[in-house]
């Protein structure tokens, strides 16, 4: 019989879906269904019980068939124009996943045909505003998702930004590190004049507009904003309001 320190001691360790998240094997929400499904192995055995718990030390596998199903996920790069918005339609403009069609692909990039299943569950991983140009990612892959935005994320995101106004002597300074949003302290970022009207951005986070309104506060304004990188992949020749799927080479 377990003693209440046994059963302290096991809420203290983390759940089997959290820690096959943790692992890179899945989402989850994915891992629970595999969980369900009995596709889950720890330390050789089969479990299928949702809420389990387990041991950082316990080997965790993914069996053939759950393998399978993931590596079937689709994720798919867009070069968004501006007038989209990158989830849900509001105020009357288009939500970006409806450029995601078979007249939209762009012929320099090869890849399977786009079918029904590709679109069900595509999530956007990393916002754009409605105003800005360029890499959109959308996503059923749930350790895609997790690598851009899950709560630890770290990946960095080059931006080039066109804009107006006259920068203070100690503008470019305080771009890269020492303005606050929202209360909180930015990150360092990496920023740089590529001619005497562009910015390059690299940020390794992502608060609304962040780079609108830290322009706002050194005396500049965005004319023209367009995300050109992701991690380690690249918007490239992808053609304005075109799309093309990850690429199996590729990865974040």
């Amino acid at each position: 019989m377990d003693t209440p320190n046994d059963k302290q001691d096991n809420q203290e360790l983390p759940r089997l879906s959290k820690r096959m998240a943790e692992l890179g094997l899945c989402s989850r929400r994915e891992a629970d269904e595999y969980i369900a499904r009995g596709w889950v192995k720890v330390d050789g055995a089969v479990v299928a019980t949702l809420g389990t718990r387990v041991r950082r030390d316990q080997r965790i596998e993914l069996d053939g068939r759950g393998a399978a199903v993931q590596q079937q996920r689709a994720t798919i790069l867009l070069n968004k124009p501006i007038g989209f918005v990158s989830t849900q339609p509001e105020h009357g403009y288009r939500a970006a996943i409806e450029l995601v069609v078979p007249q939209n692909r762009d012929p320099q990039y090869p890849g399977p045909p786009l079918r029904r299943e590709h679109l069900r569950d595509l999530s956007v991983a990393g916002r754009l505003d409605i105003d800005s140009t360029g890499l959109l990612v959308l996503t059923q892959d749930g350790r895609v998702a997790r690598q851009l935005i899950g709560e630890d994320r770290t990946m960095d995101k080059e931006y080039l930004v066109r804009v107006e106004g006259q920068l203070p002597p100690d503008g470019l300074d305080l771009l890269r590190h020492g303005l606050v949003l929202d209360g909180e302290p930015l990150l360092r970022a990496e920023v740089e004049w590529l001619n005497r009207d562009q910015l390059r951005f690299v940020l390794r986070e992502g608060k609304k507009r962040q780079i609108r309104r830290m322009c706002e506060a050194v005396g500049l304004r965005v004319v023209g904003l367009k995300r050109v990188r992701v991690g380690r992949v690249k918007l490239g020749k992808l053609q304005l309001g075109m799309w093309r799927f990850l690429g199996d080479d590729e990865v974040f």
